[in-house]
Formats: structure tokens, sequence, C-alpha cells
């Protein structure tokens, strides 16, 4: 497997690289005070076709890699978590569905759309009492003959506020459980769409996430994603992808961290010294540095693996697994170092250690994660 990253995707890492340091970073804290995302933020990404990464460029997308998109998500994702994931659920999941299952139909309809950010995704599956058991979900879709009509709640809905088309996976045949799951897209001003109060977060404030209910909320019966009944299978495969992403945005909110860390640990002074001095000190840098990488590398290669048609959803739960606790990790240790001031919201690591613990939770636990990992391994 070669991870060495072409000259493009240096390029447009080092453009998200810029953007981030220049117009997101400066206004990174004021977002996770006010807990919302500036519109002129998301306008100027659209225009840079964030929205529509990895969108073919026959719909009007930059048809990029999964490699280059998540290098430039790595970069967004250190300067704003909670900005970050509205690009990824948007790239990784919504896009990803209908360019996966979508027909032709769908994709000509809405691609072209989600790739100029003119309508935004968010993706919905979690429900109150149904989160990794996906098969007990309870949001029904009915077969009315010309037409599909929705009932149900969904809850952590992200990109919720800004959504333009909901991806809902509801049941078509409830009795089957599981496997009478499937998946729809929906237009997010049709009759019968309320949205949820804003959920107040421990962190990636800057990220729009609520609950949605659908009350007999009707749509073309054309608007049913791949096969009836094959959504449980659908949702699987995409989450795969979003758990690469997931990865990629611990992979730049640890990166901040341990940048922090290190420009902290020169200049702070105790006993005479510049704490970087003492071992201790250096020790926790050492394996903070460690970790990451680690994470960089299982992360590559499970983007590597998608981007060469290859199976990855093994590697991908490692990689997701792994960032995850890392980015954890290197967060606490990077608050140790502040000592009380990496309790004080000034300084940027307060904000790093309160969005990296969302990253263990969504897109799967680190549970179902090893529940996949081991499973997978035991077949052999």
């Amino acid at each position: 497997m070669d991870f060495k990253l072409s000259e493009e995707d240096i390029e447009l890492k080092e453009m998200a690289r810029e953007l981030a340091e220049k117009k997101i970073y400066p206004i990174a804290l004021e977002m996770d005070e006010k807990e919302e995302t500036p519109l002129a933020l998301i306008k100027e990404c659209a225009e840079l076709g964030y929205f529509g990464f990895t969108v073919p460029e026959e719909y009007g997308g930059l048809g990029m890699s999964t490699t280059c998109f998540m290098g430039a998500l790595e970069e967004i994702c250190a300067a704003s978590a909670g900005f970050g994931i509205m690009i990824s659920v948007h790239n990784s999941l919504t896009c990803e569905i209908l360019k996966i299952f979508g027909s032709e139909e769908l994709k000509k309809k809405y691609l072209p759309q989600m790739a100029t950010g003119e309508k935004i995704g968010a993706y919905c599956i979690t429900e109150p009492n149904a989160g990794t058991d996906v098969g007990s979900l309870v949001t029904a879709a009915t077969d009315k003959g010309d037409s599909w009509v929705i009932n149900g709640t969904k809850s952590y809905v992200t990109n919720a506020m800004f959504a333009g088309i909901f991806i809902v996976f509801a049941k078509t045949h409830p009795e089957e459980g599981q496997k009478g799951i499937s998946c729809f897209i929906v237009d997010a001003d049709s009759d019968g769409i309320t949205l949820g109060k804003a959920e107040r977060k421990c962190g990636i404030k800057a990220s729009d996430t609520r609950q949605v209910i659908f009350d007999n909320v009707s749509i073309p019966k054309e608007n049913l994603i791949g096969e009836e009944k094959n959504g449980f299978k659908m949702a699987l495969t995409i989450l795969n992808s979003g758990r690469i992403g997931v990865s990629f945005q611990a992979i730049g909110i640890a990166k901040s961290a341990l940048k922090e860390a290190l420009s902290y640990s020169k200049v702070r002074k105790q006993f005479n010294r510049t704490i970087s001095e003492f071992q201790a000190i250096q020790f926790k840098l050492a394996d903070m540095a460690t970790k990451l990488d680690a994470g960089i590398l299982l992360a590559y290669r499970a983007a590597y693996l998608k981007d060469s048609g290859q199976p990855f959803h093994r590697e991908a739960s490692m990689s997701k697994l792994t960032c995850s606790e890392m980015v954890n990790y290197v967060c606490n240790e990077a608050v140790q170092i502040h000592g009380g001031y990496g309790y004080i919201k000034e300084y940027p690591v307060e904000r790093y250690f309160r969005d990296a613990r969302v990253t263990e939770l969504y897109e799967g636990t680190s549970e179902a994660q090893r529940m996949v990992i081991s499973r997978d391994i035991l077949k052999e």
C-alpha cells in the first residue's frame, strides 16, 4: 500500500490549511461560545467546492479521492471540529449514499445541488431508542401506491437546521426487523417536517444537532434509495466511510492539541526551568506524538483501501477506534501539561478536550468498533 500523497492531494490539503488558519481558527472560540456556524463561512467553503469534494465531476463535484478529501478535512477539523463535522457528514454520508446506491435520476436531481452547497445533507438514522441497535428503529415508511408516507422521530441529526435534504432510514416491513429497513431521500421543505430544539452539547458546539420529526411526510415513490429492504446493509456500508471521516477529525483535533502542548511546554517555567526540560513532560509529549502517528497510518490505510476498491470495513473500524481513543488521550495530556490553565477557556486545549470526547460515540461507539473487528478476525 502506497500512502504517498499526490501533488494535487498536497495542494488541496495546503489550501484547506490556509483557509483554516485565516478564516476558521480566528473565530473558532466564538463559534464554540455562540454554538453556531456563520453562514458566511459555509458559503465560502461551498464556493471552494468543499461540499462536493468526492462528488463526481459529471454531477458538478470536484471528484476527488477519499484520501484527498480526508487530508483537507483534517485541516478544517484542526481549527474547528464542530464545523468540520458538517463537511464530513455531508460528503461522507449523504453524498456518498446517493453516489453509491442512488438511481441515475436521483443523482442528477440532487447531487449537483449538494455539490455546490445549495442543499446541505443530513443523515437520519439514530432514534431515541435506537442507537447501536439500528434494527430497533421504529420510524416507518408506508407504501401509498404512488408515494411513501414517513412517520417517526430521528435524534442527534447533524446539520438539521441547515439541511436541504434528509437521508432517512425507515422500516417498510416492520415485521422483518433490521431486514425490513429501507432508505429514502426527503426534501427538507416537505410538509410535515418539524425540527426539535438545538441540543446543548459538551463539545463540537459549532455543529447544529437536533431531533427531526416526520409527521405524515409524503415523498415521491422514486425517492427510495437503492432497493427496498436494503437499508440496513446500505447504512453499514456508508458508516464505514463516516468512520474514516471521524478518524481524520480526531487527527485534526489531536494535532492542534499536541501543537499547543509543545508550544506551552517551551515557555512555561517552573523551578527556574521550562517544563519541556522535565522528563515527565518529555515522555508525555513522546507518547502523544507516537499515538498520533499510529492513528494517522491506520486512517490513511483505510482511505487508501477505499480508494483502491478493496474491502475496508475492518480497517475503517480499526482506524476509528484507534484515532478516537488516541485523540482523547492526547487532549487529556495536553490539558495536564497546561496544568490549571488547561481548564480555562482562553486556552484552546480546553475546547479540544471537549471536542474529542464525541469521537468515541458517533459513527459507532468504541464498543461497536470492537464488535466489528472481533467478528471479522474470528471468521479467519
